[in-house]
């Protein structure tokens, strides 16, 4: 049986040129090997499996290289290069700092670099997880890391850069590495699939690639297991299922029953998707990036921040013009707060359950050619009774508004719980002069005495459960003035503080609720602070309430003139 090497040591970078996804750091290093600025010590941070060690190898094994290339690449056949890859080197040296990370150590490695490279012009020391190294160690290394003889060069790698002393920092010069992004990663997997013979989709690449989190050492990983399941034939189905990722068609079809405000297709969804044992938080996360990617996909110009493959691509823009901007907007408020909700939670799955019917009731397709899908009689009945008015000022125009046919009632309660219309509009519709009507009584303004008769029905929807907001809208003054064609409501609160509460999380959901109440979308609400009364100063010691009777009292003042008393 021959020997089996993973593909994360198989395919490692050896040149500066295999370097995936740090063009910029390996550009900087030639350029320094070139014009011959070598620094005496170098720091390598960034997340995991990012080419740190390799960078530090490759460039370790460049400057010794006895003939490099015009490019600044090594050969891969002179004595040192050679020497290196059969790892018999004596040139560079590699240090594990989290099991050699005491002063004995770092005194064993100050003796080596007294002795002089046998083979290439420099001893490199390659100190890997250098922030595993003791306080003690750090400070012992200081002196040497200074002033090193001048064959000797010091790389530090770590991925935690805040634990390194900074006298440590100071003394190095500083290369940051990037997370790998998927298109790279995905390029590089292809190029590795194509010479071991297997044969792989793209979107399986992508999965595998966003699975990896940025670094290419999980990448190779991943798919490397992913080959052991599957064999040379890969495919999409498989990959989902052995890495345990949530499917896109589960995300596009519950986005299709939030649409047609099928509330309950999105719950037996979701039941099915926790059947299968996926994690609920990673599937309201998984939720949350979907109506992120359809928002990126409806906004023109922002399909460089789509990485997925181009399948994807035009399934997310497909589904993104059936949806309106409010709504992803909407919707991406909805989960966030649902997943930072959900460890608070006592009842999680409710909690998740909650927010699928808050999205499917959310709805709306404004700028969709597309009818969306029957919603159920229950729902039809609750979009009609939220859509009719409280109460109509004209008895006639109610009378008539009861007497049509109930799908035309449900159809344009439906079409303005969507958002095809405001709240003080009505479906257009063929015909007739009733709906001319209702059209004109809905824009006509109220009344101030109908706003104020109506003012306690909309504290009673809005102020439930919330018994400051109750007291703050019961004991409010109201003014009214009309503006723009519009009637515009002002209610005082005590303070400021009570002011920016309302206007900031509640006053938007209040207009809405008032405007249904009065039927009509002629009015807006503005908050005011209650203008603050002078009140006379509060008499405490005795002398300021003897004035104070002096001067409210004539005859006290004659009476102490008269007997020469004193009223202090």
């Amino acid at each position: 049986m021959s020997e089996y090497i993973v593909s994360a040591r198989k395919y490692r970078p050896d040149s500066f040129e295999t370097l995936i996804g740090q063009d910029n750091i390996a550009r900087t290093l030639k350029n320094s090997i070139l014009r011959g600025q070598l620094a005496h010590a170098y720091l390598f941070c960034g997340p995991r499996g990012v080419g740190k060690t390799s960078t530090a190898r490759i460039f370790a094994k460049t400057i010794n290289c006895l003939h490099p290339t015009a490019n600044m690449e090594p050969c891969g056949q002179c004595e040192s290069c050679v020497s290196f890859a059969e790892g018999r080197s004596y040139c560079i040296y590699e240090l594990d700092a989290a099991s050699n990370n005491s002063v004995e150590d770092i005194k064993t490695l100050m003796e080596k670099v007294q002795i002089p490279p046998q083979v290439g012009n420099y001893s490199v020391y390659i100190i890997d997880e250098v922030h595993m190294l003791s306080q003690a160690a750090f400070n012992a290394f200081l002196k040497t890391l200074e002033e090193p003889p001048a064959y000797a060069i010091f790389i530090l790698c770590t991925t935690e850069k805040h634990k390194v002393l900074p006298t440590i920092l100071s003394r190095c010069q500083t290369y940051d590495f990037n997370r790998i992004g998927i298109s790279d990663m995905v390029r590089n997997l292809r190029a590795i699939a194509q010479k071991e013979g297997i044969t792989v989709d793209d979107e399986s690449l992508h999965v595998i690639a966003q699975k990896a989190d940025g670094a290419m050492r999980d990448a190779l990983t991943i798919f490397d297991q992913t080959v052991a399941f599957c064999g040379n034939d890969i495919h999409y189905a498989d990959v989902i299922r052995n890495l345990g990722v949530l499917d896109y068609e589960y995300t596009f079809k519950l986005v299709d029953n939030f649409l047609a405000k099928d509330y309950a297709s999105a719950l037996l969804g979701f039941d099915d998707i926790l059947a299968k044992g996926f994690n609920a938080l990673h599937f309201v996360s998984a939720l949350g990036e979907h109506f992120r990617n359809l928002l990126v996909a409806r906004t023109g110009g922002l399909d460089s921040l789509l990485d997925l493959p181009d399948s994807l691509k035009a399934r997310y823009r497909e589904q993104a013009a059936r949806c309106s901007v409010k709504f992803l907007y909407d919707a991406l408020g909805i989960t966030t707060d649902c997943e930072a909700g959900y460890k608070g939670s006592t009842n999680q799955r409710l909690h998740i359950e909650y927010a699928l019917m808050k999205l499917a009731f959310l709805g709306g397709v404004p700028e969709s050619s597309v009818a969306p899908a029957a919603a159920s009689a229950d729902v039809i009945e609750l979009l009609e009774v939220d859509a009719a008015p409280a109460v109509s000022e004209k008895p006639k125009e109610s009378k008539e508004s009861a007497a049509e046919p109930s799908k035309k009632r449900a159809t344009r309660a439906r079409a303005v719980m969507s958002g095809l219309l405001s709240d003080d509009e009505e479906a257009p519709e063929k015909g007739g002069e009733q709906e001319k009507k209702a059209e004109t009584a809905q824009e006509k303004m109220p009344s101030d005495d109908f706003v104020r008769e109506k003012w306690p029905e909309l504290v009673a929807e809005c102020a439930k459960g919330k018994p400051r907001l109750e007291n703050a809208l019961n004991s409010a003054a109201l003014s009214f003035a009309e503006e723009d064609g519009f009637k515009n409501v002002s209610f005082e609160v005590v303070n400021e503080a009570q002011k920016a509460w309302i206007e900031n999380g509640l006053l938007r959901n209040m207009e809405t609720s008032f405007a249904k109440i009065l039927g009509t979308g002629k009015v807006r609400l503005f908050v005011t602070v209650k203008p603050v009364e002078e009140t006379a100063p509060k008499v405490y010691m005795p002398a300021e309430k003897a004035q104070e009777l002096m001067n409210t009292n004539p005859e006290v003042l004659n009476l102490v003139k008269d007997l020469g008393l004193d009223a202090n």
